[in-house]
C-alpha cells in the first residue's frame, strides 16, 4: 500500500511539474513535424523531387559558410538522409544565433561602451616587454571581444564553493552603492536564502541591486515569474531568455555566465551557481568539485561592462549605460593593489567569433612544458582534437581532468568517447571519483591560466553567453596549478592509460579529503557564523 501511494505521488508530482507540460508541447510540434514531412515527401512525385533540389541548394548553402566542418557535416547528413524534415529543422535550429532585434540592440550597447574599452598602452607595453607571446594572447581578446588586459587588481581562487561562499557573503555585506548579479542557475536553499537576505536588506538601504538569471536554466528551480516576487522584494530583475516550449532557435543560446560585481571594485566568477550543491549543503553526485575567483581593483571593469550590457539588452533600455557611475575609482578613489595581468573576456554567440575556444586553442598551442585542464564537460571540435594531441605529441605534458560521478549520463558516455583518440597522442586523462568535477579552468607553464564559465563543449563554444578570466604572472596561477595537484593526490581517481580500455583506481584517502575539504554545516539564519 505504501508503495502505491508513493508511486501515485510521483505522477502527481509529474503532473503538475512546469517541465512535463514544456516537454508533451515539444513532443506534439516534433510529431506534426515527422508527419508533415512524411505526407509531403509521399503526396506527389514532384513534390518530391523538389524537395530534394530544395535540400541540395540548403546543402551547398551551408558547406560554403563559414561555420565550424562538423557542424556542416551534422546538417549535411541529416538534410540528404532525411531532407523534409531535415530541411525543417535547419530552419528551426540551424542558425545558431539568437533573435536578430536582440543582436541589434547587443550591437549597439557595445559600440556605446568601446570609448570606456580602450586598452591602456602602458599596460599593453609592459605586457609586451614581459612576455611576446602572452601579449599576442592578450592582443586577441581585446580586439575580438572589445575587453582589455589590466593591471592594478590582484586575485583570490577558491577551490571548493564552500570557500568562496563565505567570502561572497562577506563582500555583499559590505556593499554601500550596487550589487549586480548574473547567474545561470538559482535554486532556493542555504545559500541562495542567506544572499536573498542580504540583497533585499541592501535595496532597503538604497542600494542598486540588480539580478539577471537564465529562464533556461531556472526552468525547474525557481518558480513561474519569480522576477515579479524578487521586484516586490526592491530587487530589480531580469529574466534571460524566457523558456518557452516552442521549436525554435531562440531557446539554444542561454546566458551560461556567472557574473558578481560590487561597487565597482569587487568581482566574483567561476563555475559555481547559486545552488546548495556547489556548496556541498546537498548531494548530488557524490562531492562537488568546483572553482571561483574573486578580483579586486581595475580589472573589475570588465565585468562590470558586461553586466549592464546584458542588462540594457534584456531590458530593452533606451537610457544609455552611465559609464562614468561605474569606473573603478568611482567610489574608490585610492589606488588598487596590483598583482600581475589580468583580463576577464566574455563570449556572445551574435558576434561569429568563438572567443572562448580561441583564448583555449592560443594557451594550447604556445604551451611549452604543461597544460592542465578542468572540465566537466569534453565534447570538442576537430580544432580543439587537433591542438590538444599536437601539444602531447610535442612533448607537452597535457593533463585533462573530468567528472568521476556524471550529472548527465549521455554526456557522460559521449565525453568518454573522446578518450581513445587523447589517449594514444599521449594525452593524460583523470576522472574524479569523489563526485562530479564542475571546473572550468587552464594552468599553463607557471605562467598563464583561465579560470570561468566556458566548458569544453560545444555548447558552451558556440551557444551559450560565457565569461572567463584571463591571467598572467598573477599568483593565483600557482594556486591553480597547486589545487590540480592536490586534487590528484588524495583521489580516488580512474587514471587512464595508452589503451582506453586500461586503467587503475587509486583509492581515496578519506582522512585527506576532510582535511582538505571539511563538511561545512549551515543554515539561512545563520550565514553570520559561517563569515568568521
Amino acid at each position: 500500500m505504501h508503495r502505491i501511494i508513493h508511486t501515485f505521488k510521483k505522477i502527481l508530482q509529474l503532473l503538475f511539474n512546469r517541465i512535463f507540460y514544456v516537454a508533451v508541447a515539444l513532443m506534439l510540434q516534433l510529431t506534426w513535424l515527422l508527419i508533415t514531412a512524411w505526407r509531403l515527401a509521399a503526396y506527389s512525385k514532384y513534390i518530391s523531387h523538389v524537395i530534394s533540389m530544395i535540400s541540395i541548394l540548403v546543402v551547398l548553402w551551408i558547406v560554403n559558410k563559414k561555420i565550424n566542418p562538423s557542424y556542416k557535416l551534422g546538417w549535411t547528413i541529416l538534410i540528404l538522409c532525411l531532407p523534409v524534415l531535415g530541411v525543417m529543422l535547419y530552419i528551426l535550429f540551424g542558425k545558431s544565433r539568437i533573435a536578430q532585434a536582440i543582436q541589434n540592440k547587443y550591437a549597439q550597447v557595445q559600440e556605446e561602451s568601446l570609448p570606456y574599452m580602450k586598452q591602456d598602452p602602458d599596460v599593453a607595453r609592459s605586457l609586451e616587454e614581459s612576455s611576446q607571446s602572452a601579449a599576442v594572447q592578450s592582443r586577441y581578446i581585446h580586439q575580438y571581444s572589445s575587453f582589455p588586459v589590466h593591471t592594478n587588481t590582484t586575485a583570490e581562487y577558491f577551490q571548493v564553493g564552500d570557500d568562496m561562499f563565505p567570502v561572497l557573503v562577506r563582500e555583499l555585506e559590505q556593499a554601500e552603492h550596487y550589487i549586480y548579479i548574473e547567474y545561470f542557475i538559482i535554486n532556493d536553499g542555504v545559500m541562495w536564502r542567506t544572499i536573498l537576505d542580504i540583497l533585499e536588506r541592501k535595496a532597503t538601504e538604497g542600494v542598486d541591486v540588480r539580478l539577471i538569471y537564465d529562464g533556461f536554466g531556472c526552468l525547474t528551480t525557481l518558480p513561474y515569474h519569480y522576477e515579479r516576487f524578487l521586484r516586490e522584494k526592491g530587487i530589480q530583475c531580469q529574466v534571460f531568455n524566457p523558456f518557452r516550449p516552442l521549436l525554435n532557435i531562440v531557446q539554444n543560446n542561454r546566458d551560461h555566465r556567472k557574473i558578481c560585481v560590487i561597487d565597482g571594485k569587487t568581482g566574483f566568477t567561476g563555475g559555481i551557481n547559486l545552488a546548495d550543491e556547489y556548496i556541498n549543503q546537498k548531494r548530488r553526485f557524490g562531492h562537488w568539485k568546483d572553482t571561483a575567483v574573486m578580483l579586486k581593483g581595475e580589472a573589475v571593469w570588465n565585468m562590470t561592462v558586461m553586466f549592464l550590457h546584458m542588462w540594457n539588452v534584456i531590458a530593452n533600455s533606451s537610457k544609455p549605460i552611465d559609464h562614468e557611475l561605474h569606473l573603478p575609482h568611482h567610489f574608490h578613489p585610492d589606488s588598487f593593489e596590483s598583482d600581475g595581468y589580468v583580463q576577464p573576456y566574455s563570449d556572445t554567440p551574435l558576434d561569429g567569433e568563438i572567443v572562448g575556444e580561441n583564448v583555449y586553442l592560443n594557451i594550447i598551442n604556445r604551451a611549452r612544458k604543461y597544460v592542465y585542464i578542468c572540465t566537466p564537460y569534453l565534447i570538442i571540435d576537430n580544432e580543439m582534437m587537433t591542438a590538444l594531441c599536437l601539444a602531447a605529441k610535442s612533448g607537452v605534458d597535457v593533463r585533462i581532468m573530468t567528472p568521476g560521478i556524471p550529472d548527465k549520463k549521455m554526456v557522460f558516455l559521449l565525453t568518454q568517447s573522446y578518450y581513445e583518440q587523447l589517449l594514444e597522442a599521449g594525452v593524460h586523462i583523470y576522472e574524479y571519483q569523489p563526485g562530479f568535477l564542475h571546473a572550468k579552468s587552464f594552468v599553463c607553464d607557471d605562467e598563464i591560466a583561465v579560470v570561468g564559465t566556458i566548458n569544453l563543449d560545444y555548447r558552451s563554444l558556440y551557444l551559450h553567453f560565457e565569461n572567463g578570466v584571463w591571467f598572467y604572472k598573477n599568483k593565483v596561477i600557482q594556486d591553480i596549478l597547486s589545487d590540480f595537484h592536490e586534487t590528484l593526490s588524495y583521489g580516488p581517481f580512474r587514471v587512464f592509460f595508452a589503451c582506453l580500455h586500461l586503467y587503475s583506481d587509486i583509492h581515496l584517502d578519506e582522512a585527506f579529503l576532510q582535511k582538505q575539504y571539511p563538511p561545512r554545516i549551515l543554515t539561512a539564519e545563520r550565514y553570520c557564523f559561517y563569515v568568521s
